[in-house]
């Protein structure tokens, strides 16, 4: 009977293995119960503007207003942290956005917030993750060996779903019960997490950080390098098209739940945290496996998403949209998993910031153009439309780009057992 659990062990092992790692479990965990906050305060601030001005245009103008700051600055953000001590800067970042989050449970708790008050905050908020996102995302690389990074980063973004379900059903509940503002309190206490959970790590077990000094063209160096190694330029392409059009759910959820389904705020957490649910089930199944060795499986990944957020967009009833969603969720967690493990492995050290600055404004920073896109489409042609508009591009994209993807994996020679664990050793190495 041993012999027969053995693999289901190694298998379950396999999951956790970056998780051994003590560092890395601090961060693991604290990012968690952060970002379940986040998620609260971003379902908050959706209601919130739509109880303001019931639009979907003003939905996704304040969504593009968090992230403008990143899109217009992120690569510096990425020099940064390519140059300094990545937990220092985000001592800063998490303590002025806790700051942030309460300042926004007081006007709201007093009455006092107004649309362009929406905007001017998420404008000052955004401009914390300029720094806060690179060095966030590029300090897993600094707390696990790389044999475990590409764990690190799919467990990585399986805590980011479980806060989402934890955040949107939460956050859902206490706006139908106990209002918008409390929302913002529990965001602002949740940073207190991080804090502690990064105080807590041991300096002497990081990996070495190779930081760069200061020197002209260091985002022209880190752009040139991205768009000149094709491991990074084609999954940085694929990231900005879809953020673009299909990674606006907390723009298009909100209205569907609202326009085609009639529901309200908890409608819009339950379809969140099923999406999350699905995610969850795809990040532990993508957990379990080596790092992906074929760039065409980013383009298959993405006709299998772009077809679940088409189902969704055009479901006659909730429980089938319901249903769809599990899969968009399973569909975005293996997409931009793939993707982001691909740019971590493929990346030199010494550029990792400016490029994991790069994969938050393909990924994230696209929202600036996107939300106010997809969420003007929905208002002008119906709620549907904003998921329709972001899943048929999405398979279109797929399949475009497989076969590109496809010529490029035959004409790579096949890999040894070394680069099985290390599929970009030869790239890094250029």
């Amino acid at each position: 009977m041993s012999e027969s659990r053995s693999p289901v062990r190694d298998r379950a092992a396999a999951v956790v293995s970056s998780l051994r790692v003590r560092n890395y479990r601090l961060y693991f965990f604290g990012q968690a119960v952060s970002v379940a906050g986040t998620f609260m305060q971003t379902l908050a601030l959706s209601f919130l503007t739509l109880q303001l001005t019931g639009s979907g245009t003003a939905l996704g103008i304040v969504a593009g207003a968090r992230i403008l700051p990143f899109v217009l600055l992120g690569p510096i953000g990425g020099v940064i942290a390519d140059r300094y001590d990545k937990r220092r800067l985000l001592y800063v970042t998490q303590s002025a956005s806790a700051v942030g989050a309460v300042v926004f449970a007081v006007l709201a708790a007093l009455g006092a917030v107004t649309y362009p008050v929406l905007i001017v905050l998420s404008l000052v908020l955004g401009c914390l993750t300029v720094f806060d996102n690179p060095a966030r995302q590029s300090l897993i690389a600094d707390l696990v060996p790389r044999e475990t990074l590409a764990n690190a980063v799919v467990l990585n973004s399986v805590s980011l779903n479980v806060a989402r379900v934890l955040g949107s059903v939460i956050g859902g509940a206490l706006v139908a019960l106990v209002g918008i503002p409390v929302c913002f309190l529990i965001n602002a206490a949740s940073f207190v997490a991080v804090l502690v959970c990064l105080a807590a790590m041991r300096a002497g077990d990081m990996l070495p950080a190779v930081r760069q000094p200061r020197a002209p063209g260091q985002v022209r160096a880190g752009v040139r390098y991205a768009l000149g190694t094709p491991e990074l330029l084609f999954p940085l392409l694929m990231l900005t098209i879809t953020g673009i059009l299909a990674y606006e759910f907390p723009t298009t959820l909100p209205l569907l739940a609202i326009g085609a389904f009639g529901g309200t705020a908890a409608t819009y957490g339950a379809m969140a945290a099923v999406m999350a649910g699905g995610a969850i089930i795809g990040g532990l199944i993508a957990a379990s496996r080596k790092a992906p060795r074929r760039s065409s499986s980013l383009a298959v990944t993405a006709i299998g998403w772009g077809v679940a957020i088409l189902i969704t967009g055009l479901a006659p009833t909730l429980p089938i949209a319901l249903i769809a969603l599990a899969f968009v969720g399973y569909g975005s967690v293996t997409f931009n998993s793939t993707a982001k493990t691909t740019l971590q492995l493929a990346t030199r050290p010494e550029m990792r910031g400016r490029v994991m600055a790069l994969w938050g404004l393909a990924w994230g920073g696209s929202t600036v153009i996107g939300a106010p896109l997809v969420g003007w489409i929905a208002e002008e042609f119906g709620s549907r439309w904003g998921l329709i508009i972001g899943g048929a591009p999405t398979i279109l994209l797929g399949l475009i780009l497989y076969p590109v993807l496809r010529h490029r994996d035959r004409a790579t020679s096949a890999p040894t057992d070394e680069s099985d664990l290390h599929p970009a050793a030869g790239v890094s190495a250029a």
